[in-house]
């Protein structure tokens, strides 16, 4: 979007409900960090809401989703913190159709399961550090992105290195196909994972 834009959901309802707690039917940290980086990418801001007890206490599920979503943010958030939009927002299979929203605008994120070609980018405010933030973990271990392709309009120039955010230098290789990027065989990432490139 060519202006900035804000959206807001709740972790389960937006009043307290028991029964959510009581069969932990809160949405899990993962759906929420892809939410965050989807919405991010589009310059979007995300507003969470955590509905609070009667004594205004959160309840134990809900102190863990916070918890997980704060733990991969303080990883991965140079990917999210003060970024502004890139020329496009992604790429992937998420980025074909667009799903109406509930008031028949476009849906904030997709519905469909985000995949390993499903790639959200952010870049820093002066335009110098591009991140790239894979949706869902490579099965193999290598990330392709087909945007950064050799002598692609996005990026024309070289690629001088490929970092993990929050880790360090990948070995990657450029092509016709795109940016093909190994991950360390430790990499311990779960739900989604950041590269900071330039």
């Amino acid at each position: 979007m060519p202006q900035p834009w804000q959206t807001d959901t709740c972790i389960g309802s937006w009043h307290y409900d028991a029964n959510i707690f009581k069969y932990h039917y809160y949405k899990d940290a993962a759906s929420v960090i892809r939410m965050l980086v989807d919405i991010v990418s589009k310059n979007g801001n995300l507003m969470l809401s955590v509905p609070l007890q009667r004594d205004g206490q959160p309840d134990s599920d809900e102190i863990k989703v916070v918890g997980q979503i704060g733990a991969w943010l303080k990883v991965n958030g140079e990917a999210i913190y003060a970024t502004r939009p890139w020329k496009i927002y992604g790429e992937g299979p998420s980025t074909v159709v667009a799903e109406k929203g509930q008031f028949d605008g476009h849906a904030d994120v997709s519905n469909k399961p985000f995949t390993a070609e499903d790639i959200r980018f952010t870049q820093s405010k002066k335009g110098k550090t591009l991140y790239a933030t894979v949706l869902e973990i490579p099965k193999d271990g290598k990330a392709t992105i087909k945007s950064l392709a050799k002598d692609s309009s996005n990026w024309p120039g070289i690629i001088s290195g490929v970092r993990l955010v929050g880790g360090g230098k990948l070995k990657f290789t450029r092509d016709e196909d795109g940016l093909h990027v190994k991950l360390p065989e430790k990499f311990g990432g779960k739900t989604a994972f950041a590269f900071k490139i330039q």
